[in-house]
């Protein structure tokens, strides 16, 4: 790949791009969601080549996954020098080295102290699945309390979890019993008109004066679950006091605090993990996405006395690959050595000049993020702040034509997660981009 990005010499898809689309639309579920015509071939770093040798400049990472860019050579060379030696041995019933050296990586780098347990599996879903499980065995409890807004995944159990979109739970009823949303912490699109000034952490508040005075009785929850800053749900980062006075409310009741760092965690936020950010020790923490550079890998990570089950109460024959466990243990030897850096720093310039676009802008409604997790949200109004829905989807694929990938989020949210090796000069690319895609959605509206 020694061409800049980015480069479009065919319009996308080309000829190669649309055999692989004939085939993948013949034998591939319709489940996926793809949101344009992106056949990829291969990619290093913030570069990304399709099957016709058109280079974007890619703000995905697959999805918030390849937090050290795609293939870094370290991390490849670690995958490689630990398939020489073992593939898969599973951990269910054998031991390994890497998987014991990331338990205790992982134990000591989360937040709170270091005596914790880990429970390896394959991906965010799963490690959410492991943490209810986990709840329920260790309270000898069976409600769970979750948020509108959230998205846990599409497994069962995380599923019912997972309150985002109608779309994910159509026609999969009924869910796992016992689950109750309740409200985020919102500041800029309060479902109750609150502002920040006089909402006192609303939210918070009627999960005690309201749910558990008229609904249900505190001592049959489990677990609350939350994710720091909700991710699917628009990239909504909520009031400071959120998360410590949901702590609290956990303690008071003997509910475990079970926080979702599936997509936040692994320096995202630029804090190797986002309840950093808000000084919170959890009882529970799931990972998966960024925590090994593109392997499946997700881990489940608790306080020791919270990990209590026995033998056979769950596990996974392919959790803690060893493959994947190299190269997780490289990936967090990366992000230590400068990475979470450069995502706060690089993150914080991304935001300003975001910030600067938005004051030129009417489209866009609001920009938020911490570190290189950053939303753009787009309104028709701003006073009334209107979702500018379609305007949304359409910048999307005017920024994909142009060499540069984008995903949504929320209903009218733009989703900024590019790898956290990115430079300054390729956010000033990217914004080039961007800005001039806005300036056609505009136009043609």
């Amino acid at each position: 790949m020694p061409f800049k990005a980015p480069k479009i010499a065919t319009t996308p898809p080309g000829k190669k791009a649309k055999e692989v689309l004939k085939k993948d639309d013949r034998y591939i579920s319709k489940s996926y969601t793809r949101s344009y015509p992106l056949v990829v071939k291969q990619a290093r770093g913030v570069r990304l080549e399709d099957e016709d040798g058109n280079i974007f400049l890619d703000f995905t990472s697959g999805i918030a996954v390849c937090n050290t860019g795609h293939c870094h050579p370290e991390v490849v060379k670690a995958i490689k020098n630990q398939a020489d030696k073992l593939i898969h041995m599973s951990g269910t019933d054998f031991y390994y080295r890497p998987q014991a050296d990331l338990a205790e990586k992982l134990a000591h780098i989360t937040p709170g102290s270091p005596d914790k347990r880990v429970f390896f599996c394959n991906s965010g879903a799963e490690s959410i699945e492991a943490a209810l499980k986990l709840a329920r065995y260790h309270t000898r409890r069976q409600r769970i309390i979750a948020f509108l807004g959230a998205f846990h995944g599409r497994t069962m159990g995380a599923l019912s979890l997972t309150a985002s979109k109608a779309v994910h739970e159509k026609g999969f009823a009924p869910l796992v019993p016992g689950v109750t949303h309740v409200p985020y912490g919102y500041c800029y699109r309060c479902p109750y008109n609150m502002t920040p000034d006089s909402c006192d952490t609303f939210c918070v508040k009627w999960i005690e004066e309201g749910l558990f005075k008229r609904f249900i009785p505190p001592e049959e929850v489990a677990a609350i679950f939350v994710e720091p800053i909700q991710g699917e749900g628009g990239y909504i980062i909520p009031p400071v006091d959120f998360h410590r006075k949901l702590r609290a409310l956990c303690n008071r009741y003997e509910i475990l605090y079970v926080a979702d760092e599936v997509q936040t965690g692994m320096g995202r936020t630029g804090k190797m993990f986002a309840l950093e950010h808000f000084g919170i020790e959890p009882d529970i923490i799931t990972l998966a996405k960024g925590i090994a550079s593109g392997m499946p890998l997700g881990a489940m990570v608790s306080k020791s006395t919270v990990m209590n089950w026995v033998p056979g109460s769950h596990a996974s024959t392919f959790g803690g690959n060893p493959v994947s466990c190299a190269a997780a243990l490289k990936t967090i030897e990366l992000l230590e050595g400068g990475l979470v850096e450069n995502a706060r720093v690089v993150g914080a310039y991304l935001k300003s000049q975001l910030e600067t676009l938005q004051e030129r802008f009417e489209l866009i409604g609001d920009v938020r993020g911490l570190g290189l997790m950053v939303g753009v949200e787009l309104v028709k109004d701003r006073e009334k702040k209107t979702k500018a829905i379609e305007e949304r989807n359409l910048l999307i694929q005017k920024c994909f034509e142009r060499g540069l990938l984008l995903l949504g989020c929320g209903e009218n949210t733009i989703r900024m997660v590019p790898p956290l090796v990115v430079t300054r000069g390729e956010i000033d690319r990217a914004l080039e981009i961007f800005e001039a895609s806005l300036r056609e959605v505009m136009t043609d509206g």
